[in-house]
């Protein structure tokens, strides 16, 4: 059993940056892939960002490459989610995520607000 909790999310203008923080617990931390989701207002939840087991690889919507960066500290039991350049359309509840692969996740967190002003 796995419990994430997210934290970081905010108000930003455009062109900011926040950084998301998620913080694991468990002792299999190191054992799973870990994502972040993102869900908009009458939108579908959908994938941001995904880093290995040993954080050696990292996937990104098409979206956001090149804008956020995710990150992993095995030791701490965190995964990050730097966002810089966001946008407008970058607003929507962010959710950490736990998987087995970057295709299947089996726990989730609460999710934490973001918000980016014109």
């Amino acid at each position: 059993q796995v419990q994430l909790v997210e934290s970081g999310g905010g108000l930003v203008q455009a062109g900011g940056s926040l950084r998301l923080s998620c913080a694991a617990s468990g002792r299999t931390f190191s054992s799973y892939v870990m994502g972040w989701f993102r869900q908009a207002p009458g939108k579908e939840r959908e994938f941001v960002a995904a880093i290995s087991e040993s954080g050696g690889d990292t996937y990104y919507a098409d979206s956001v490459k090149g804008r956020f960066t995710i990150s992993r500290d095995n030791a701490k039991n965190t995964v990050l989610l730097q966002m810089n350049s966001l946008k407008t359309e970058d607003t929507a509840v962010y959710y950490c995520a736990a998987g087995a692969t970057r295709d299947v996740y089996h726990y989730w967190g609460q999710g934490t607000q973001v918000t980016v002003s014109s």
